[in-house]
């Protein structure tokens, strides 16, 4: 119960899909960073915190943005690879760098955007099927199968 109580006291951002992926973006780009000064750039430390931040972009976009995602997801791990991509040389060399890191790693890339992609499938389920239920509620209400709360059913009384 203790970590159940924990995640609901976590925060509910909901960040359109532009600002989703420019979390994702941002956060993997600090890491590469971090990673860089303190472990000389390790890529399997950024691929372990890689599928976090694809967690969170995915629970944290809205749900009219859900798409957006599994696509902003592999953009920000492109991104963020750039400090730690071992490129030698000028452009050239830092772009070569970034492919072979991308090919190299290619396992955590794919593992956080299938991360991103079932939770967005997930999310979208359940909000269908909320839609579903609140349509059926509605449809009901007009037919006058469903009484406000606090009436009692009416009783029909047999005729003889």
């Amino acid at each position: 119960m203790p970590l159940y109580r924990a995640l609901r006291r976590m925060p509910n951002p909901r960040l359109t899909g532009l600002g989703s992926g420019l979390f994702a973006v941002a956060v993997m780009f600090l890491f590469a960073c971090l990673l860089r000064l303190l472990f000389g750039g390790s890529i399997v430390a950024y691929g372990v915190l890689f599928l976090p931040v694809s967690a969170l972009t995915a629970l944290w976009v809205r749900p009219a943005d859900l798409v957006s995602a599994p696509v902003a997801v592999p953009i920000a791990f492109a991104a963020g690879v750039l400090p730690i991509s071992e490129g030698t040389g000028g452009f050239g060399g830092q772009f070569m760098g970034l492919l072979t890191a991308l090919a190299l790693h290619a396992g955590w890339l794919y593992g956080g955007t299938l991360v991103a992609g079932v939770i967005v499938t997930v999310r979208k389920v359940k909000l269908m099927a909320r839609r579903r239920q609140q349509r059926q509620w509605q449809q009901q209400q007009r037919r006058g199968q469903v009484r406000p709360p606090g009436h009692p059913p009416q009783r029909r009384v047999p005729a003889s």
